[in-house]
C-alpha cells in the first residue's frame, strides 16, 4: 500500500500542533497503521513528548545536508506499530543552511523518497516548527496533505490565510503539485465559552469541507502527558482528550483511505 505523507503546521505556536503530531500518530499505531512520526522541530518537543531522549546525530539534520540516511535515523517507540526519526538542537542550523543549497525546497522531499517507496509505513507524520522557514516549507514541500492545528480563538484565524498562500505557491511553482489541505483540526476548544463554538464556525463557513468533526477538549491532562514522554492514551486513557484524539484517527483513517488493503 501507498504511504501517505501528512505535515501538520500552523506558523503561531501553542495551538497544539505537536499535541495533535504525537497524539494522531499514537492514535493510528494503536489502530495498527504502520506510523512514523517525524519530529523536524530543533526544540525537539515531540521526541520527548513520545519518551525518546534526544541523541546527538540521530535527526534529519545529516541527511538534509547529504551525510547519512532517513532510514538510519528511524527509532523505535515504546508503542508498537510507531517509529519516530528524532529531532536535535543541531537541526536549528539546516534553516539557515537549507537556504545556500541547491533546489533547497526539495531536499527533505528527497531524504523522505525512500521511506515512501520502501512500504514499512502507511502514514508519515512530520511536526514542523512554529514558524514558516525552510524546514516547513520543506515539510509542505515533502506532504501529500497538510493538517492545520488551529486553536479555538479568533487570533488564530489571521494565520490561517498565511499558510494556505504558501501551499498555493508551492503548487504554482511545481514544487509539490500534489499537496492539498487535508484538513484543519480545532484544538483547546473550551465548552464552557462561547468563542470556541463561534471561532468553529467561522472557519466551517470559509472551509465547509475541510473542517474535522473531532474538536479537540482543553484539558488539564492533555497538556500534562507530554512532560511525562507519554501519547494521552498512555498517560490518561479515559481522558476526554484521547477519547477525541481516537475520533480524529478514525475521521482520518477514513477521509486519507489509511486503512484500506
Amino acid at each position: 500500500m501507498p504511504t501517505t505523507v501528512f505535515t501538520i503546521a500552523n506558523q503561531k505556536g501553542g495551538v497544539g500542533k505537536t499535541t495533535t503530531a504525537v497524539n494522531l500518530a499514537a492514535a493510528l499505531a494503536e489502530k495498527k497503521i504502520h506510523t512514523l512520526l517525524v519530529d523536524l522541530d530543533p526544540q525537539a518537543n515531540a521526541t520527548s513528548a513520545i519518551g525518546v531522549e534526544k541523541q546527538h546525530g540521530r535527526s534529519l539534520y545529516g541527511p538534509l545536508r547529504g551525510e547519512g540516511s532517513a532510514v538510519e535515523m528511524i527509532t523505535p517507540t515504546a508503542y508498537e506499530h510507531l517509529a519516530l526519526i528524532p529531532s536535535e538542537e543541531d537541526l536549528a542550523a539546516a534553516e539557515i543552511e537549507l537556504a545556500q543549497m541547491e533546489n533547497y525546497l526539495a531536499k527533505l522531499q528527497g531524504v523522505l523518497e525512500p521511506l515512501r517507496t520502501s512500504g514499512g509505513f502507511r502514514a508519515i507524520i512530520i511536526d514542523c516548527p512554529p514558524a514558516l522557514g525552510m524546514l516547513s516549507m520543506n515539510s509542505l514541500a515533502a506532504a501529500d496533505f497538510l493538517l492545520i492545528a488551529l486553536q479555538c480563538e479568533y487570533l488564530a484565524l489571521e494565520g490561517l490565510g498565511q499558510i494556505l498562500r504558501n501551499v498555493q505557491r508551492l503548487k504554482d511553482a511545481h514544487i509539490n503539485d500534489r499537496l492539498e489541505l487535508g484538513g484543519i483540526v480545532m484544538t483547546m476548544f473550551d465548552l464552557r465559552t462561547n468563542l470556541s463554538r463561534q471561532v468553529v464556525d467561522e472557519v466551517k463557513q470559509h472551509l465547509p469541507d475541510k473542517v474535522f468533526q473531532t474538536v479537540i477538549p482543553r484539558t488539564v491532562r492533555l497538556s500534562e502527558a507530554p512532560s511525562f514522554g507519554k501519547p494521552i492514551f498512555a498517560y490518561d486513557q479515559t481522558n476526554p482528550g484521547a477519547t477525541a484524539y481516537r475520533n480524529l484517527a478514525k475521521e482520518v483513517i477514513s477521509r486519507f483511505g489509511l486503512g484500506a488493503k
